[in-house]
C-alpha cells in the first residue's frame, strides 16, 4: 500500500488555499468546499475540506525539505509565522513549527537517512 493523501479541516477555505500556495504548494483540485494540492516533489498530495462547525485537529501534518533552513527564511521573508524555527530534536530530525489559519499545525522537517533507518529501527510484522 502506499499512502495517498491526508485531508485536513479548515473554517476558511479562501485563507487555506493561500496559506498552503504561500507555502510552495500547487493547488490540482477547486471546489467550495474541498481543495486538493500536490507537493513539489514526489507524487504525494493532501487535501482540505471545509467544516462549518467548530472542530480541533489534534493531528500534526509533515512536509520534508531537506534545506530546510533556506525553505524556512524564504518563508519567513513571505510573511510565515513560525512557532518553533528550525531546531535539532533527540530523536535525530531538524524541524520547524507552523500553523494553518485554521489552526492545522504543521512540521517541516529534515531527517534524511534517520526518516525510515533510524538507530533504534525495529521489523515487526503480523
Amino acid at each position: 500500500m502506499e499512502l495517498n493523501q491526508v485531508t485536513l479541516p479548515v473554517s476558511n477555505m479562501a485563507d487555506a488555499v493561500q496559506f498552503y500556495l504561500k507555502l510552495g504548494f500547487t493547488q490540482i483540485v477547486d471546489a467550495p468546499q474541498y481543495a486538493r494540492f500536490s507537493c513539489p516533489d514526489g507524487t504525494s498530495t493532501f487535501s482540505l475540506s471545509l467544516e462549518s462547525d467548530t472542530f480541533e485537529n489534534h493531528s500534526v501534518i509533515y512536509f520534508e525539505h531537506e534545506a530546510l533552513d533556506e525553505l524556512c527564511e524564504d518563508l519567513a521573508q513571505k510573511g510565515i509565522v513560525f512557532e518553533q524555527a528550525p531546531t535539532e530534536q533527540p530523536y535525530l530530525w531538524k524541524e520547524a513549527i507552523i500553523k494553518d489559519p485554521s489552526g492545522n499545525k504543521i512540521k517541516l522537517y529534515w531527517a534524511g537517512e534517520n526518516r525510515l533507518n533510524p538507530p533504534w529501527k525495529v521489523e515487526k510484522r503480523a
